[in-house]
């Protein structure tokens, strides 16, 4: 008679893969999340890089994470903590437990906690378990590189390949806890590695062999899990990141445009992969272009619009300030730019690999002269995609650069993502010059609505102009120092961006007679708004209002701060956003909360923090 496990169903479960940064925790965590998109499942991810180049190995500084939400339905956050926690060696049980649940399952490769491992990783005695403090109980203790070793034995394949393999098994393990297909497994590792086919059987033996080994031993736990789909919505899924949702907003707006994209940029953590994912998209008409700095990456994409393409250029904080003057070039000659601010931990080089908001103040404020600038924050790796899209189409359609401001944890962060028809995108339609202007076209004149200059590309007869750095007539083109020419181009600029059209704020949650309104922008969209839920479920009266359009702010703001009581403004800087509101809105005094971690938000955090202003006479 043959045991039966037990399998349990779960709305949700989060999981943390950890090891050395060459221990493969972004692929295992990769393969985890996408396997678990395919099948319907909410995901949202965290991966956790260090910011060591190559840390030595087994040291607490060289741990790299990976951590998956999977929901039945739509998940916001990566988790707070996690259910189950994969360490591959000392040093990533000793860093990452406090990321675990009081009654977390712990899945350790008891061949990585010799002496000398557990020395690295700063333990006190060979007793590890006993030191944290962790239960026995809960932990499954697998002798995973001689297994892997064992698996791999006839394969022809020298010992450092055989240990790049390590991470599969505990990828095997994770799908047989939580009754996953190992058939989409094996087909994501085959087309990772279609030109290295051997590796990827490889990798799919060794899969396989961690699916066995939980399947044998029941591995220390009392049974599987599942997690159903709650609402299938018919359409093909992917697992995004932000990165490669931004790049694919560009593409569709070029399209949807009728524009060639170009892309000047110059390699920077964590923006980077937005070059490598346009980089690979020839076919589409894309062109890429590494420079050999930030401003010249810039320059070369004003010189690519104003030869008529939709341009862009990629960046993260540092690389904003170098960008700056080439950015002001856009403002004054007023052509379409998209320039994202994928924003990480400074001040200079600061926490590379880190996430925080603390660029807004540079990007609305950071540039000689009045330089005003529409501002947009996505708010989740798969809004990357319609945010850099409505960037590129207020850009193209207002002749304006635009900000497009993500950051780390959304860049690098993934989603499930329904693929879009592009049949039902907005229309983007540029503000050419039109025929009749030909032969007494003049750069500067404007729709007397919108303040929208006519943008005429090289080449076409009678269109002759001249752009530059220097401010010009507005009624000639040419260059002028006149003083009310000078007010007056001011204003019009300004007037522009303050004229654009964006939608209106909207409030969640307790909207007509919340005690509480909480407002952040950008990324900390899921964080703000499970803290809402958690505390509407405790039965407290809370709303959220999150800005994804910072400047122009929409036109209700004030009518939406100003409605309640009590405003909590929460962001990961030390107060930028509040201290925009409080400018652009009368007698707006709102709470505060920031944290400058390089960490997402904690949501049992926000909520006793919230709680605490609630009750506050």
């Amino acid at each position: 008679m043959t045991d039966e496990i037990d399998v349990k169903e779960l709305e949700d479960v989060v999981v943390r893969f950890s090891g050395d940064s060459g221990d493969g925790m972004q692929l295992a965590g990769n393969i985890f999340s996408t396997i678990s998109a395919t099948v319907g499942n909410g995901i949202s991810t965290f991966p956790d890089y260090p910011a060591d180049i190559r840390a030595p190995q087994g040291s607490l500084t060289g741990v790299s994470g990976f951590q998956v939400h999977v929901g039945e339905d739509k998940v916001y956050t990566p988790g707070d903590k996690c259910d189950v926690l994969v360490a591959m060696n000392a040093a990533a049980l000793k860093t990452q437990y406090r990321y675990a649940k009081p009654g977390a399952t712990i899945i350790i490769d008891t061949d990585a906690f010799g002496p000398n491992d557990l020395k690295k990783a700063e333990f006190k005695s060979n007793d590890y378990l006993g030191e944290m403090g962790i239960d026995p109980d809960r932990v499954v203790a697998c002798p995973l590189t001689q297994m892997v070793k064992s698996c791999l034995a006839d394969e022809g394949m020298d010992n450092k390949s055989i240990l790049k393999c390590r991470n599969m098994f505990a990828v095997g393990l994770v799908c047989w806890l939580f009754n996953r297909d190992l058939n989409l497994v094996a087909q994501f590792l085959r087309e990772k590695f279609a030109k290295k086919p051997a590796i990827a059987e490889a990798n799919i033996k060794v899969v396989r062999a961690g699916y066995d080994y939980g399947a044998n031993t029941h591995a220390s736990t009392p049974g599987t899990y599942r997690i159903e789909t709650k609402h299938k919505v018919p359409g093909r899924y992917m697992d995004i990141t932000g990165n490669k949702a931004t790049a694919y907003g560009l593409i569709a707006a070029a399209e949807k445009a009728g524009l060639r994209l170009y892309l000047g940029s110059y390699p920077i953590t964590p923006a980077t992969d937005i070059l490598h994912e346009l980089s690979k998209h020839k076919s589409l008409g894309v062109i890429t272009v590494q420079a050999e700095d930030e401003l010249a990456a810039a320059a070369s994409a004003i010189g690519a619009s104003f030869a008529g393409a939709l341009a862009a250029t990629s960046t993260s904080g540092p690389g904003i300030c170098l960008k700056s003057e080439a950015m002001n070039l856009a403002v004054i000659d007023e052509l379409p730019l998209v320039v994202i601010d994928v924003q990480r931990g400074g001040p200079s080089t600061g926490l590379p690999t880190k996430s925080e908001q603390t660029d807004l103040l540079q990007v609305l404020y950071g540039r000689n002269g009045e330089s005003p600038m529409p501002v947009i924050a996505a708010t989740s790796p798969t809004d990357c995609f319609d945010a850099a899209f409505m960037a590129a189409k207020i850009a193209l359609e207002h002749l304006t650069p635009v900000v497009l401001l993500t950051d780390a944890f959304i860049a690098n962060g993934s989603s499930a993502w329904r693929l879009p028809d592009i049949n039902k995108l907005p229309d983007i339609h540029p503000h050419y010059a039109t025929p009749d202007q030909a032969g007494h076209y003049t750069p500067f004149e404007r729709d007397p609505e919108t303040k929208v200059r006519y943008w005429a590309i090289p080449g076409q007869e009678g269109f002759t102009h001249i752009l530059g750095g220097l401010e010009k007539d507005e009624h000639t083109g040419a260059i002028s120092t006149n003083p009310e020419n000078h007010n007056l181009m001011v204003h019009e600029r300004a007037e522009k961006v303050a004229l654009i059209p964006v939608p209106d704020l909207e409030v969640e949650g307790d909207k007509d007679d919340a005690d509480l309104l909480i407002v952040g922008f950008g990324s900390t969209y899921g964080h703000l708004h499970s803290a809402m839920m958690q505390l509407r479920k405790e039965g407290y009266k809370v709303a959220l209002a999150q800005l994804k359009y910072v400047n122009p702010l929409p036109k209700n703001t004030a009518d939406v701060l100003l409605k309640y009581n009590k405003v909590v403004v929460a962001e990961q800087n030390l107060g930028q956003l509040a201290a925009v509101l409080r400018a652009k809105v009368d007698n707006f005094v709102p709470y505060q909360y920031n944290e400058v971690k390089g960490q997402p938000f904690v949501v049992a955090e926000l909520v006793k923090n919230f709680k605490e202003i609630i009750q506050k006479a």
